[in-house]
């Protein structure tokens, strides 16, 4: 996704793969990759990583509205 905005942070793929179910469901594109951030307190947690969550900016205020409902 180009110039995807991190609507947030998961421990690992299925969870991230879960998330972007949920927001597709719901009309927002979304995609998920490996979070480059180093200092995470969940660095190196899950079996493959933490994963962001990153959707267009348009749809980042709706985005975290439906995740909070969760």
């Amino acid at each position: 996704m180009d110039e995807g905005v991190r609507v947030i942070t998961v421990q690992g793929e299925p969870e991230a793969e879960a998330f972007c179910q949920l927001l597709r469901q719901n009309g927002i594109e979304c995609a998920h990759r490996l979070t480059e951030e180093e200092d995470s307190a969940f660095e190196n947690f899950g079996p493959d990583g933490m994963r962001e969550i990153l959707v267009h900016p348009s749809d980042l205020e709706a985005a975290r509205a439906l995740l909070n409902e969760q």
